[in-house]
């Protein structure tokens, strides 16, 4: 086992995991700590050390609200448990897993990033662990970012600072992470040819980032996007709306005028959890921002012009989240909302979803916007050359325990990262088949790209069919053979094309 490795700052011992076979090395610096004068400012290279440095526990997480203390939410009850983890600014750190023995196994790679809004999460949930991909000879990586206002702010300042990488801190996090991965993961048994990112809701959202940034070609061979990408049907809320730098700065500005400080220097000053609590006060929300640079336009408009790395991705989402309601109280403001925004299809779009009552119409409208974002995604994918496969899932089981949650948003983590033993919910045998089939199929996606392949019994998996045309995705649901459901609806296809006629390719 590699319970010893050297990389290009020092050598780490790490520790076994429950599996003595995997080794986890755990708060592994991967950049110095953006304290100080790094405060808002891309990762700087890490500091080499002496010796021989244990990596036998998660880093502190990175400042955002105390985890654990909201009432009746379900993500406290679910893994946001622990209100006195360790929290600190210095938290540039990731962890391994690997099952390598030697050096020049060239394994496959997993490089993971949390979701939570930009606002809060951290690689040390109990649903991330890496073990169980792990043990399918998978080496697996999770990067810890800077996210909420210590992760995204802007400011003039800082564009004065630094012009190429004014903002968007915790993603250059991320890529940072990435990159160190490709420079060492060799010495973890891992082949940094061989690398995939993956993340779910903000996580792939950042994946969905990483994927658009002409700064990181060449950094990654396969994708994973999890609840993570969006694409907005009816108002103009649409996710591609992204803040452009200029917005941001002037945010930026007032909320330094919050602060009660006039210079970046005075900001930088202040001690950590003292500007977390008047980021909470502020109730600003910190996301990514087109700076032109790292990110040239919004990362959902570039993918649908395929101004994107030419990986194979596998995205999906689960089968009750985010739901996009119109909003109308008679028939006549439906029928005008569909004119402001489908203009000349507006009657094609009211024969598709007119029904005899206003509440039936709307219900017929009613769609899943991350739905929409795959499959206008993998449509715009397929026109183009040589294209990669793609593959498209639903997750669909029933989920147990006394607050009959649904498939919310966030529960399939449990699944792929086979985690359930973890969770407090009353899964039974079939859930903890289902997580293995699930686990599976990620592993052999990061592996070849192709998610197919034997379950622990040697028996072929259900087949899992690259997505084409308007398909149906693969579900997983309550039991653990899978199957593909229909295709896509006539509301669903009608938007697909309406996204789609404004983006050529």
């Amino acid at each position: 086992m590699l319970r010893q490795v050297t990389v290009e700052t020092g050598t780490l011992r790490g520790i076994p995991a429950a599996d003595p076979r995997i080794t986890a090395f755990l708060g592994v610096p991967f950049a110095a700590p953006p304290v100080g004068a790094l405060r808002w400012r891309a990762p700087q290279p890490a500091a080499s050390w002496d010796g021989v440095r244990t990596a036998l526990e998660f880093a502190p997480i990175s400042m955002q609200r105390i985890p654990g203390l909201a009432a009746d939410d379900i993500y406290t009850r679910e893994w946001n448990v622990d209100p006195e983890i360790p929290m600190d600014e210095d938290c540039l750190y990731l962890n391994v897993w690997t099952p390598a023995k030697r050096t020049d196994e060239k394994l496959p790679v997993y490089v993971w990033y949390f979701g939570g809004g930009l606002q809060v999460g951290n690689p040390a949930e109990m649903e991330f662990n890496g073990e169980r991909i792990a043990r399918r000879g998978i080496v697996v990586v999770t990067v810890n970012y800077r996210v909420n206002v210590f992760g995204f702010l802007a400011h003039p300042e800082l564009t004065a600072e630094d012009p190429a990488f004014p903002a968007n801190f915790g993603n250059l996090d991320q890529k940072a992470g990435t990159e160190w991965v490709q420079r060492n993961i060799a010495a973890f048994g891992g082949d940094p040819g061989n690398i995939t990112i993956g993340g779910q809701s903000a996580g792939g959202g950042s994946v969905l980032t990483q994927l658009a940034s002409p700064l990181t070609e060449g950094l990654f061979q396969r994708a994973i996007v999890q609840s993570g990408i969006m694409l907005g049907g009816y108002a103009d809320r649409s996710p591609l709306r992204r803040q452009t730098l200029a917005d941001a700065e002037k945010e930026g500005e007032a909320f330094f005028g919050f602060l009660g400080v006039k210079t970046l220097e005075e900001a930088r000053a202040i001690d950590a959890p003292t500007l977390r609590d008047k980021a909470l006060e502020y109730k600003g929300f910190w996301g990514t921002v087109v700076d032109g640079n790292y990110l040239p336009a919004g990362s959902m408009e570039r993918i649908l012009q395929n101004k994107r790395h030419k990986v194979p991705l596998l995205m999906g989402h689960t089968a009750s989240e985010f739901k996009a309601v119109p909003e109308a109280d008679s028939f006549a403001a439906f029928e005008q909302l569909a004119r402001d925004k489908f203009g000349d299809r507006a009657e094609e779009f009211l024969r598709i979803v007119r029904a005899d009552t206003l509440e039936q119409t709307i219900a017929n409208a009613t769609y899943s916007p991350i739905e929409l974002g795959v499959r206008a995604a993998y449509a715009q994918t397929a026109k183009i050359p040589d294209a990669p496969d793609n593959y498209y899932y639903m997750f669909d089981a029933d989920i147990p325990g006394w607050d009959h949650p649904g498939t919310f948003h966030s529960v399939d983590l449990w699944f792929f990262f086979e985690t359930l033993a973890a969770c407090w919910r009353p899964f039974k045998g079939p859930h903890y088949d289902l997580a293995r089939q699930m686990c599976n199929y990620w592993a052999n996606f990061i592996r070849s790209g192709d998610p197919n392949g034997q379950d622990a019994d040697g028996t072929s998996m259900p087949v899992w069919q690259p997505y084409e045309n308007d398909a149906g995705p693969m579900v997983f649901a309550d039991t653990p053979a899978m199957a593909e459901s229909d295709s896509a609806s006539p509301l669903m296809r009608f938007l697909v094309d309406f996204q789609l006629a404004a983006r050529p390719v």
